[in-house]
């Protein structure tokens, strides 16, 4: 086992998300997730903070989680300064070679969300598609938020965007079967206590399959509002979904959460 220097231990090699996210693999699987919707996204986080009145270049963001990039370059676009942060040395350099074929500034960091630094910088962290909820412990759920609310200004925003967990436990699908490319691609999903788990399984037209895993533990709306509270934030407002829809609690598929730093 490692020490963290928060003092928690793991070791590093058993994360499946270090393994799966710094996969070639993981980008052809999710390939569907496009410019448009991450475009969208943006606009909706933009406006219900009230951040779409400032001069874009005015404004300094942290994309915690940020992958290969999507919502970082879209920012990058206005003309704010950003920075994106992953655990993956893959999708870092993604996020790089697109960054760079665009003509576009953006700052990447490699390191876990655990050890963001608490430098009071930036005035929106944005933290999105379900990428919370990652740890074998709440503890170090507690510890992302901490880490968020230090990085911010006063008076600056942070949106975590989760999965709203009563429409995906009515809704979920156990199984299922789709092609990415020359893939295929089965899906295996199942809840365990408070975590959602998702087998992925893999198969290229010649060769082994390769299976993957995935498991985010899940939040109800008063469980993380009282964490984010608790990490001295004020929840300003909850959209159900990328287009700024209210949020409903038994019907929303998302539930981004708009905190305020006080």
């Amino acid at each position: 086992m490692d020490d963290y220097p928060d003092g928690s231990k793991t070791n590093p090699s058993s994360l499946w998300f270090e393994e799966w996210f710094n996969h070639p693999l993981y980008l052809e699987v999710y390939s569907h997730r496009n410019r448009d919707e991450a475009a969208r996204c943006i606009q909706t986080i933009l406006n219900l903070s009230g951040l779409d009145q400032k001069e874009a270049a005015s404004l300094s963001v942290l994309d915690i989680a940020c992958g290969a990039g999507r919502h970082a370059l879209e920012l990058a676009r206005l003309g704010c300064a950003v920075t994106g942060n992953d655990l993956s040395p893959f999708l870092l350099e993604e996020a790089r070679k697109e960054a760079l074929k665009n003509q576009l500034q953006l700052t990447l960091t490699c390191c876990d969300m655990r050890h963001i630094p608490a430098n009071a910088h930036f005035d929106l962290v944005v933290q999105l598609f379900t990428s919370f909820g990652y740890f074998d412990e709440k503890a170090d759920d507690h510890l992302v938020l901490n880490k968020a609310y230090g990085a911010l200004k006063r008076g600056g925003w942070y949106v975590l965007d989760l999965l709203n967990p009563i429409p995906l436990a009515r809704n979920l699908v156990p199984h299922s079967l789709k092609t990415a490319g020359n893939l295929t691609v089965l899906e295996e999903r199942a809840f365990e206590e408070d975590r959602i788990t998702k087998n992925i399984t893999i198969t290229p037209p010649a060769g082994e399959a390769l299976t993957f895993t995935e498991s985010v533990r899940l939040y109800g709306k008063e469980e993380i509002l009282s964490m984010l509270q608790e990490a001295g934030f004020c929840v300003a407002d909850i959209a159900g979904n990328y287009q700024g829809e209210p949020f409903m609690e038994n019907d929303s598929p998302r539930m981004m959460l708009f905190c305020r730093k006080p």
